[in-house]
């Protein structure tokens, strides 16, 4: 079959099975990305085979797609977040974001000393327990309307500051098994670039936008404003990378910045075509990560089901103190909406088994754990958030 052939018959299927999953999903009560995310594990190795792992490398069409996928979704969420709206939560969130890292390291680091690794490859391990996906949070609040609530700002608020302390975890983690030791000059200074292109972006673009937005209908064609802030949305994902963060912090900032505009609404809904048709990828192939092949054993399995009461208990005790300000419940919420690791996770066990940290069943466990937790916590935060009244 000629190449071109074959990867359009490819993202025939991975699109196909996207919508069948999310439509079953949906008729058993359950958010449509827990569909999407099982499509994926039913298309990939574990199963069907009909996505192998060659197909899902970074820089293939299949990745390229997921990755525009997931930036585009961060970028609607942003749309619909107001900077002042994150302002009233900033030290709740801030809180949440500080403790959802330090419990998930600490536990993870200890299980993984305790199961004989040595402490500098634990404190890598521990690394793949802290970081929390977004984006499959951030899909379950779109889909149930809920982005408005506290409880969302504080979790996509924690969010950003969860990335920017896991990517410094990260990196501290790899130097030190490259055997470059800890260097906290160089720490301060990628911890000042990002806190600095968040408040620069974040603050200073939004004022912008709120002082003068007419800019964007100069331009004759009707479809421009969504242009222009795509073009942002494309551009900060891409500056938030050279910082070493995460793409979809750039475009979250790109889409708050542009709900300062007075077309927010018109370009909400110009976007939703495109979720339509780029965000199904990213779960899909999210999903078609894992490898249950590696885990057919009783002693593979045991330990699968240690790491994600780990990963689970941690984040969620971390997300629920420090959010107890907002009440129990809603704390329950905030806590529940940081448990899911997803692609984060995948990306820290991928490091590892390139390093040589990780073996192949360690690697198998972790990224299962990503996913296990990405598929476990959407139907009960949902549960939840239908379950108790928005806080005022």
């Amino acid at each position: 079959m000629h190449h071109a052939s074959e990867i359009l018959l490819t993202l025939f299927l991975v699109f196909v099975a996207a919508q069948v999953g999310a439509e079953i999903a949906q008729r058993l009560k359950l958010p449509g990305v827990v569909g999407e995310i099982t499509a994926g594990a039913a298309l990939g190795p574990s199963l069907l085979g009909w996505i192998t792992p060659e197909q899902i490398l970074p820089g293939t069409p299949l990745d390229v797609l997921a990755e525009i996928g997931v930036v585009l979704l961060l970028f609607s969420v942003g749309l619909e977040t107001r900077l002042d709206d994150l302002k009233k939560v900033g030290k709740i969130a801030f809180l949440v974001g500080v403790l959802g890292v330090m419990l998930p390291f600490g536990m993870g680091s200890a299980w993984a000393h305790g199961s004989g690794f040595a402490w500098g490859k634990s404190l890598f391990v521990a690394a793949a327990f802290v970081a929390t996906s977004a984006g499959i949070t951030a899909r379950v609040l779109q889909e149930l309307g809920a982005l408005q609530r506290v409880e969302s700002k504080v979790i996509l608020g924690a969010a950003v500051i969860d990335d920017i302390l896991a990517m410094l975890l990260l990196g501290v983690v790899v130097s030190l098994q490259g055997g470059e030791g800890f260097d906290p000059w160089k720490l301060l200074v990628v911890l000042g670039s990002a806190i600095g292109f968040i408040v620069l972006v974040g603050l200073g673009g939004a004022r912008v936008m709120r002082w003068n937005s007419a800019w964007l209908d100069k331009p004759h064609s009707p479809h421009s404003p969504l242009a222009i802030v795509l073009a942002l949305c494309l551009g900060l994902a891409w500056l938030s990378t050279l910082l070493g963060l995460a793409a979809i912090i750039g475009a979250f900032l790109a889409g708050m910045i542009a709900s300062e505009t007075r077309q927010q609404h018109v370009l909400e809904q110009q976007t939703q075509p495109l979720l339509a048709l780029l965000t199904p990828f990213f779960f899909v192939i999210t999903g078609s990560k894992i490898d249950l092949r590696q885990l057919a054993s009783g002693e593979a399995l045991a330990m699968l089901a240690v790491v994600t009461v780990i990963a689970i208990v941690s984040k969620l005790a971390g997300g629920w103190l420090g959010a107890l300000a907002l009440g129990r419940r809603s704390a329950a919420i905030v806590g529940l909406g940081m448990v899911p690791r997803g692609e984060v996770g995948v990306v820290v066990a991928s490091l590892g088994l390139t390093a040589g940290v990780f073996s192949d069943r360690i690697y198998a466990v972790i990224v299962a754990m990503s996913l296990l937790t990405a598929m476990v916590t959407p139907p009960v935060l949902a549960w939840l958030l239908r379950r108790h009244p928005s806080t005022p």
